[in-house]
């Protein structure tokens, strides 16, 4: 890697300097904004963002505006050590990993980004305020790195849907990338949150990507048989504390009618073991 930055000014000279004039070819400059704790789902990001872009940035800061709960943050795994290793030899050209008050000077900013009410249901009915930090440190990302194309994992579909509207209402010259999400062999999602699993746990955490496959095998009856199909599976699990588990519409993220056909997403969150973790699937409602 060419090397760390850790305050904007920094960033941008870096930024101005390393990245070769745009060819035709496609965008110069890829960003992967992320909060650390880095996994193989990360790492696709970056591969993909390579293969993208002449110069690679990734972000490597814990938000604290995305946690309503001073302990949840405190908990949140941090190892840049570790993260910094696990990015060398993937052709990343610059790392961003600022401290908060780099992005902050002045504590919690009195002006924020709100996605509306799509930000208001599932994961942010869950954990109030969470998108709200989410998007308005992701604009400030942008404006600090200046990138053609940002790349961020379908697992997270809501902060996806969320940021692409961001960019579309607020007209941010960048490119949305969405990769698909990364499982592992036993096809539970990756996430940062899966160290936390124990063994008994990890087994258990199995029922969400099974429910998601239920759901998908039942697409072709409805909407009912999907719920129906995807909570059939926790018959049984007393170890999986279903949050939530909806279908909605991928264009506006709210929840579908009784009677939709179409594209749609199938979204799960629940607690496993004292972790709270999500999962998604898109569906095709009713007859293809």
């Amino acid at each position: 890697m060419a090397g760390i930055r850790a305050e904007v000014a920094g960033l941008r000279e870096a930024r101005r300097t390393e990245a070769p004039p745009r060819g035709d070819t496609g965008p110069a400059v890829a960003f992967v904004p992320t909060m650390g704790a880095l996994h193989d789902g990360h790492l696709e990001l970056v591969d993909r963002a390579r293969e993208l872009a002449d110069i690679v940035v990734v972000s490597i800061f814990v938000n604290p505006l995305q946690f309503s709960d001073p302990a949840d943050l405190e908990r949140y795994p941090r190892d840049l050590e570790g993260d910094l290793a696990c990015l060398e030899g993937h052709g990343v050209d610059l790392v961003f990993a600022p401290e908060a008050a780099e992005l902050y000077p002045d504590g919690d900013p009195a002006t924020r980004v709100t996605g509306g009410r799509a930000a208001q249901l599932f994961e942010g009915r869950s954990r109030p305020g969470h998108f709200d930090g989410m998007l308005t440190v992701v604009a400030k990302l942008l404006h600090a790195v200046g990138p053609d194309v940002v790349l961020f994992g379908q697992k997270d579909a809501q902060q996806v849907f969320l940021v692409s509207r961001m960019v579309a209402d607020l007209t941010m010259p960048v490119r949305v990338e969405v990769v698909p999400t990364v499982r592992d062999a036993d096809g539970l999602a990756l996430s940062s949150r899966n160290r936390f699993l124990d063994p008994e746990a990890r087994r258990a955490a199995l029922a969400l990507p099974a429910m998601l496959e239920a759901a998908e095998s039942a697409a072709d009856r409805g909407i009912d048989a999907v719920l129906a199909a995807a909570q059939s599976v926790l018959m049984g699990q007393d170890d999986v504390d279903l949050d939530y588990l909806a279908v909605v519409d991928p264009r506006t993220f709210l929840p579908v009618d009784d009677d939709y056909t179409g594209r749609a997403t199938v979204l799960v969150a629940a607690r496993v073991g004292g972790v709270r973790l999500i999962d998604n699937e898109p569906i095709y409602l009713g007859h293809a």
